[in-house]
């Protein structure tokens, strides 16, 4: 059995079931054995009715002597009563809304059941308890002896999404485990297994989704965050060994290009951003292609510096393609660039799926082309047809930029923003594109790619930015520019929210706006429940989380219905997302509710306040880019968190972000205030949740490190390793050359 194999071939998977395990991303089977649980409940405490105490969380086994479904004539409610037996004695169990119980839990049927013994008035029962049949009676924490998976032992609980419960992946990844697992091969080196007593990938798996005790699944998880690790450390050292191999075209920042750049500029460069630019001109002025991460966090000033080096290579006949994740931020660097360079004679071009421009204005077309007759088709054939004649100095766009159709005469720098996962391949397939100007100048047989600048505004700890991003140097920008007014932050109690609603108000009075932002879209009850703290650490969960659509509706109508509020969030389609921006950039929208779609891309220079919603649900990186879509204009400005959580650790993480100096220092707090087991906030895009879980430990870090040096030093071809090689190859595919 391929683990690549589609889900949609499996038994009980249908389209339903399809399109909301593909929300989860489980798409093959792979996935399935590798989406891992969370945490696990604990149903150790095996007893009999006769001995259970209210409060007390309890496995129970016996027969149903009686069940009924009654429907509450208020609430319109369905409830389930079960009178469940032993040898010992009876106790009454209760279920809400779920009345197809008494079609599978009917009369006489033995089963097994676990959950909190409660007590209402003089009245003691097991609610809302899971369940399972069984056929024979079962010792405490012997799992297997009747197969129990849902109401035994440690019980996994896993991510999930609306329509798809723990309780239904248990169902389906349980029978896939024990029918395909041994066609898993193992591809950790031997010595590595027996050098950190880990075990073989086989039990491995088992040991993660089903251990029979806590020591197996930490072992176990152990394992797998340490193999994550290890392939994209591999992965990295793997690209910088190609890119060793590789040639690039010079670039030449001779003096007066810099100086006559600087010239048009209304400010001046701050020290951090003149170490940048001479680390960056540095590289781009030598055989082998650059490869560098610029971090900074938003309005440090990276989009100048990558500017300037664009600027460089057009004065050496070399193009520039800038490639950013979203149409908003493609377009706001687009206008931002344009302006910058407007007095320099530099044409510049913007590529997405809805827009092809061309900066300067003689040139540039509005979505309605010129007097309306130039269709979308005609602009983008013509700037495309401009790019492959080499008239476009510097081309802006998202992905549409690397597709087939797009050939460059003379590509020399490539800058990626917020996508670290464009890998050597993608662009040497972008250098394959460059053949004109090089066949004339008898570079054909020489193997050139551009030299290659990624820029993040997620600034990570040096340790991990490394261990992440092994292939890349580093420049780092943390001082922010002149007269940028410091963010007064507040962590806000509930009982204030009024006094912020006000304040809110008053800001807008005075011709400023304003954000608030969500974590969720629509309101989920699934995800309403407590954060809690378990044996096997930390963890958060939603709590009652404001959905962006419940609270917009609610500001709207209750707290601002004199004002103009706007809604956007991922689901909308792009041209409303855009129109929507374009409302709240020209003033036409005071108040934007959103989710963290606002992330990335959007420069509003009159939003003075920024209220989050569950702030505690989102990481400190997030929460920090949030804050700095405000004061980028001359207003002070304000942030204000809102949490759900009154856990001691969710006060730590945000009295760090309004402590913290800069994002550097912040990255720096974070790591210290998570522990390696918290997934909560340490979502990175392409890489799993248990390796991002996984680089708080610094330790485990270094043990990967260690592991891949001594490995690649006796082996460097990794020959010796076939099973590893593949996996290697599987790794690049799955992660990052989607």
């Amino acid at each position: 059995m391929n683990l690549n194999q589609p889900i949609e071939s499996f038994r009980y998977i249908g389209p339903i079931y399809l399109k909301r395990l593909h929300n989860l991303g489980i798409k093959t089977l792979r996935d399935f054995f590798y989406h891992f649980p969370f945490r696990y409940d604990n149903f150790f405490n095996l007893k009999k009715i006769s001995e259970i105490k209210i409060g007390e969380e309890v496995t129970i086994q016996g027969k149903i002597e009686k069940i009924s479904t009654r429907k509450t004539f208020r609430k319109k409610m369905f409830i389930t009563e079960a009178l469940i037996g032993d040898k010992s004695g009876t106790i009454k169990s209760i279920w809400f809304n779920q009345p197809y119980l008494t079609e599978t839990l009917k009369e006489g049927t033995s089963a097994s059941f676990a959950g909190k013994i409660k007590e209402s008035g003089s009245s003691v029962f097991l609610s809302s308890p899971a369940y399972e049949k069984i056929n024979q009676q079962l010792t405490a924490g012997k799992r297997q002896a009747a197969n129990l998976i849902h109401t035994q032992g440690l019980v996994p609980i896993y991510p999930e999404t609306e329509g798809l419960s723990s309780r239904w992946l248990r169902f389906i990844i349980h029978p896939l485990l024990k029918k395909y697992i041994s066609e898993i091969k193992e591809f950790l080196p031997k010595e590595i297994l027996k050098d950190k007593n880990f075990p073989e990938i086989k039990k491995a798996l088992f040991q993660i989704h089903f251990p029979e005790n806590k020591k197996e699944a930490e072992i176990a998880k152990r394992r797998f965050s340490f193999e994550e690790l290890f392939l994209i450390q591999l992965f990295y050292q793997d690209q910088k060994k190609k890119l060793q191999k590789k040639k690039a075209l010079k670039i030449i920042p001779k003096k007066e290009y810099i100086e006559k750049f600087k010239k048009n500029l209304p400010f001046s460069f701050t020290n951090d951003q003149k170490k940048a630019i001479r680390e960056i001109l540095g590289d781009m002025q030598k055989e082998f292609p650059m490869s560098r991460l610029l971090e900074g966090e938003v309005g440090s000033g990276k989009t100048i510096v990558a500017t300037l080096s664009a600027f460089v290579a057009a004065k050496n006949n070399r193009q520039t393609a800038i490639m950013a994740p979203t149409e908003i931020l493609a377009e706001q660097h687009f206008k931002e660039i344009s302006k910058i360079l407007s007095k320099l004679k530099i044409k510049i071009g913007l590529l997405t799926s809805e827009q092809s421009l061309i900066y300067p204005k003689e040139n540039f077309f509005s979505k309605k082309g010129i007097a309306g007759k130039e269709s979308k088709a005609a602009k983008e054939r013509k700037l495309i047809e401009e790019i492959k004649n080499g008239k476009i100095d510097i081309l802006i766009g998202t992905h549409s930029i690397i597709k087939e159709r797009v050939k460059f005469k003379n590509l020399g720098l490539v800058v990626v923003d917020e996508q670290h996962r464009f890998g050597v391949e993608q662009r040497a397939s972008l250098s394959r594109k460059t053949d004109a100007e090089l066949k004339t100048q008898n570079y054909a047989k020489e193997n050139f790619i551009p030299h290659f600048l990624s820029m993040t505004a997620t600034p990570i700890p040096r340790t991990l930015a490394l261990a992440l991003y092994g292939d890349l140097s580093i420049s780092q920008i943390k001082e922010l520019p002149k007269g940028r007014k410091k963010i007064e932050t507040k962590i806000v109690p509930s009982r204030e929210r009024q006094q912020i609603y006000e304040f809110l108000r008053k800001e807008v009075s005075e011709g400023k706006q304003g954000f608030v932002i969500c974590p969720l879209i629509e309101e989920s009850k699934k995800l309403a429940r407590p954060s809690q703290k378990t044996e096997f650490g930390f963890y958060l969960s939603f709590g009652e989380i404001a959905a962006a659509e419940k609270e917009f509706k609610k500001l709207k109508e209750k707290i601002f219905p004199d004002l103009k509020l706007g809604l956007l969030h991922g689901k909308m389609k792009q041209k409303e997302k855009e129109e929507t921006m374009k409302n709240f950039k020209n003033g036409k929208i005071q108040i934007l509710v959103s989710t963290p779609v606002i992330e990335v891309g959007i420069d509003i220079p009159n939003a003075t306040v920024m209220i989050i919603e569950g702030s505690d649900r989102f990481g400190l990186s997030q929460l920090y880019q949030f804050r700095g879509r405000v004061g980028r204009g001359k207003f002070k400005s304000y942030c204000f968190l809102f949490a759900q959580s009154p856990a001691m650790r969710t006060n730590q993480r945000l009295k760090a972000i309004v402590s913290a100096k800069n994002a550097f220092e912040l990255a720096e707090k974070d790591l210290k205030i998570r522990g390696p087991g918290d997934l909560a906030g340490a979502r990175q895009s392409g890489i799993p949740d248990l390796a991002m879980a996984s680089l708080s430990d610094i330790s485990l870090i270094r043990e990967v490190k260690e592991e891949i040096e001594r490995i690649l030093k006796k082996d460097p071809e990794l020959k010796k390793y076939p099973l590893l090689q593949k996996k290697l190859e599987d790794f690049k595919q799955r992660i990052f050359l989607e």
